[in-house]
């Protein structure tokens, strides 16, 4: 993922004082996987963000940023940043009450009997791979989505999917429960192996945590 200058400006939705939404790309962690910090770095979006905050705003010092979800290192999309402590609270505040509503695009293997429905399933993280399991399965959280069918290609299904619970590689791991995984996602269980599978945060939409104005925002997936 290249830099946030003038060229790929684009990709940032929306920024004022509190907050900073933005568009990531695959193949680019959230965060940084490395607890020691590089003052030179830019291995994540939030490296690139915090980068692009010092030089827009001519910032010397530490750049106060943390974001409020995350999008796996092959999964593009949207995400909001906190520019404040006042914002990330709020904002925090706000997934743990399951205001902010986030949708994606799927497109997965094969056809779905079922064009839409709810999928209630049991989930297990495992080592870097979550796991569907019974209830009674030690440390399994309830994973929830709401999914429709969109569209249909010769050998593939388009989904608009609305995430209910936010779990560990919580959508990937229902759709290949259902034997229809994700294009691309060879770590469960897809036939071909790609640096992007087709999942995608396309719709973002939440309270500003300070004006407090309805933030909608939405992005048209690359597959």
């Amino acid at each position: 993922m290249k830099p946030l200058d003038k060229e790929n400006s684009h990709r940032v939705l929306y920024i004022d004082n509190h907050i900073l939404v933005i568009v990531k790309e695959t193949n680019i962690p959230t965060q940084s996987p490395d607890k020691v910090s590089c003052k030179t770095c830019l291995n994540s979006l939030e490296d690139l963000a915090k980068d692009f905050i010092k030089k827009k705003f001519h910032k010397k010092g530490k750049v106060f940023l943390h974001p409020i979800h995350r999008l796996d290192r092959n999964v593009t999309g949207i995400v909001i940043f906190a520019r404040t402590s006042k914002a990330l609270s709020r904002l925090n505040e706000q997934m743990r009450e399951k205001k902010i509503l986030k949708k994606y695009i799927a497109e997965i293997e094969g056809k779905l009997p079922q064009k839409k429905a709810s999928l209630k399933d049991h989930i297990v993280h495992l080592s870097h791979i979550a796991k569907i399991v019974k209830k009674e399965h030690k440390n399994s959280k309830l994973a929830i989505l709401n999914y429709e069918v969109i569209k249909e290609k010769r050998d593939s299904s388009i989904l608009e999917i609305e995430l209910i619970t936010g779990r560990y590689h919580q959508i990937r791991a229902q759709l290949s429960n259902l034997s229809h995984p994700i294009i691309g996602d060879k770590k469960y269980e897809a036939k071909k192996n790609l640096d992007k599978i087709h999942l995608s945060c396309f719709y973002l939409e939440f309270i500003h945590p300070v004006k407090k104005d309805l933030l909608k925002f939405q992005i048209k997936p690359s597959f």
